[in-house]
């Protein structure tokens, strides 16, 4: 009977700890599948922002290159989770992001990609002789908002700055012929528009009748320079016009 007792305590033993290993790969087994679980659901959310990405084509009408590369930079800091780039060919910005981000996009350029303004600019140059009026000329220039215009009228004329031989070294007859360089001469008119800032550089430049004693071929050019910045004000006879009137004696 002893050893009976002994035998019934030892598969009972045996059991209990059967069944404990048992659970725990149950255990085991379920937690496996909650991670697994977990981890689809992480990779769930990616995949719909993913597939929700839209694309679109933002042509710039009013803006050139160095601009573009400005609003760029300027999309790419408001919306760091969309794509941006510039096309330069086709002037145009590619976005690629959700419906939120090219509704931001397009509302960001209808306030960066605007017209600039235009504007007409009309230089009086006046001569004078002991005080008296000899003659007027008008020039109109039309330079928009950030950029500049030029205006020449004038000749070239050539200064000899030097002489160089076009004989090799082997032959015994050498020639000379003299350097020449091109001087503008007549009258410049350099105009720069920066907000309502108008920069202004006049030059008048003409060859005196007097010889330089450098050389016979050396001419004397008599200049006059004015360079101003003048702030354009609205005209009260003219309604939603401004203009600015600049002289030079």
């Amino acid at each position: 009977m002893a050893m009976n007792c002994a035998a019934v305590r030892s598969m009972t033993c045996v059991s209990r700890t059967i069944v404990l290993a048992l659970a725990g790969m149950a255990l085991t087994c379920a937690a496996g599948a909650q991670t697994e679980s977990f981890s689809s659901n992480e990779a769930k959310p990616a995949e719909a922002r993913s597939s929700a990405d839209a694309y679109q084509v933002f042509y710039l009408t009013n803006t050139q290159q160095a601009g573009a590369n400005e609003i760029q930079t300027d999309l790419r800091n408001m919306i760091p989770r969309a794509k941006v780039y510039y096309v330069q060919s086709q002037g145009a910005l590619t976005l690629r992001g959700t419906p939120d981000d090219l509704g931001l996009a397009q509302k960001i350029l209808a306030d960066t990609d605007r017209p600039k303004n235009v504007y007409r600019l009309t230089y009086s140059l006046t001569e004078t002789d002991g005080g008296k009026s000899v003659g007027t000329q008008h020039f109109s220039l039309v330079v928009v908002a950030g950029s500049r215009a030029t205006l020449k009228q004038g000749s070239k004329v050539p200064i000899v700055t030097g002489m160089y031989d076009t004989a090799s070294a082997s032959q015994s007859n050498h020639a000379q012929n003299n350097q020449v360089q091109y001087l503008d001469v007549g009258l410049l008119i350099d105009a720069k528009m920066d907000g309502e800032h108008l920069t202004t550089k006049i030059e008048q430049s003409s060859v005196a009748e007097e010889k330089s004693g450098m050389g016979a071929e050396d001419p004397v050019v008599r200049q006059t320079s004015l360079e101003a910045t003048s702030a354009l004000t609205h005209d009260p006879q003219v309604p939603h016009r401004r203009s600015r009137t600049l002289s030079l004696a």
